[in-house]
């Protein structure tokens, strides 16, 4: 890919990464904390892969590990931070991996700590990166 084309594609990926920020605070103002926490996921992994295109010029590799992901861009300032978010892409939404019902496993508190960990990864992105 020319690099004008990986360019564009990161700044999809980056637009799309704040739109999920942003969905994840409507669901958290309306108490739908299990689908705030996902989006947050869905946030840092956007991120990530729009950091991915920029660092590595080509097209992010498919998943959704963010430790895997964060290990491959030396994301070891916000490892803790993608360790945290890893697993909410699974429990948030699926009763035999959260071992209960997802609606009903999260609270406001862990919906927050979900925004200052992803509100930290995408802060490091923009840091180490041309996005913006």
């Amino acid at each position: 890919m020319p690099s004008g084309e990986i360019r564009e594609e990161s700044l999809d990926w980056w637009r799309e990464a704040q739109h999920n920020l942003r969905q994840a605070i409507k669901n958290l103002e309306i108490e739908e904390y299990s689908v705030s926490a996902f989006l947050r996921h869905q946030a840092a992994e956007k991120a990530l892969k729009a950091l991915y295109i920029v660092k590595k010029m080509r097209l992010p590799p498919r998943g959704h590990d963010l430790v895997k992901l964060g290990r491959v861009l030396d994301a070891g300032e916000v490892i803790d931070e993608l360790k945290m978010l890893n697993p909410h892409y699974t429990i948030s939404r699926y009763l035999n991996a959260a071992n209960t019902i997802p609606s009903e496993l999260y609270s406001k508190e862990m919906a927050e700590r979900c925004i200052r960990a992803v509100e930290k990864v995408m802060q490091w992105v923009r840091s180490v990166s041309e996005l913006l």
